[in-house]
């Protein structure tokens, strides 16, 4: 992965690359290089790392929904926080984001994972970790994909207006003070895993999303898969 190569939306090159040529970036490539180099399988595939990003360019983002790390199963990372590949098995926590989303708006518990159909509407399926080793969660956390995606965050609060950020646990609501609560919606929820039993259920994000967007002017979401 040369970070001069980097496969990523020229929309997200220009804006980020200071951080594309900085130090960190490169220890972020060598690790990855690294690691395949010692035969380790990496998730998701290389063409898929900045996928979210290629999905929504900045100044199209609605939403922003925080996830830590890719799954790190074989076939279900994909780029996109909390989504899976069609025909692959649906995971508990999207399985618990369901059945949220159908008590709050209403709409049909999708038979799939796959949430394509929202990132190509806007909204921003961003994990704050792009990488993660085969069965190992967690194990990229380290290597500086935070400082990329912090940075991320930060440049989307301060060049646009009336953005939703769905920040769900500890871990992503640590994110916050990225975010200027004067510009943009901060919504903060317990995480949607099953370890978290049903403190999840009833957040209502998405219908308070989409009434924020609209009278915005953005214009609503429309959740249905």
């Amino acid at each position: 992965m040369d970070p001069k190569k980097v496969s990523i939306s020229d929309a997200w090159r220009q804006p980020l690359s200071k951080e594309f040529e900085s130090d960190y970036f490169n220890q972020i490539t060598d690790a990855v290089k690294e690691a395949v180099i010692q035969g380790k399988v990496i998730y998701p595939a290389g063409k898929l790392i900045f996928h979210a990003y290629d999905m929504v360019a900045p100044d199209h983002v609605k939403v922003v929904i925080l996830g830590q790390d890719p799954y790190h199963n074989p076939g279900e990372a994909m780029g996109l926080c909390f989504s899976v590949p069609d025909g692959v098995a649906i995971p508990p926590s999207l399985k618990n984001i369901y059945k949220e989303l159908a008590s709050d708006t209403g709409t049909p518990v999708p038979d799939h994972g796959n949430l394509t159909a929202w990132a190509s509407q806007g909204v921003f399926l961003l994990n704050a970790i792009l990488t993660v080793e085969k069965n190992k969660p967690g194990s990229h956390s380290r290597i500086g994909w935070q400082q990329f995606t912090d940075a991320t965050i930060k440049y989307l609060s301060d060049q646009y207006d009336h953005i939703v950020f769905m920040l769900w646990g500890n871990f992503a609501r640590s994110k916050r003070d990225l975010v200027d609560a004067s510009r943009h919606l901060l919504l903060e929820a317990a995480h949607p895993s099953p370890l978290a039993r049903n403190a999840f259920q009833g957040c209502r994000h998405f219908s308070a999303a989409n009434e924020y967007l609209i009278r915005h002017g953005r214009g609503a979401i429309d959740w249905t898969l």
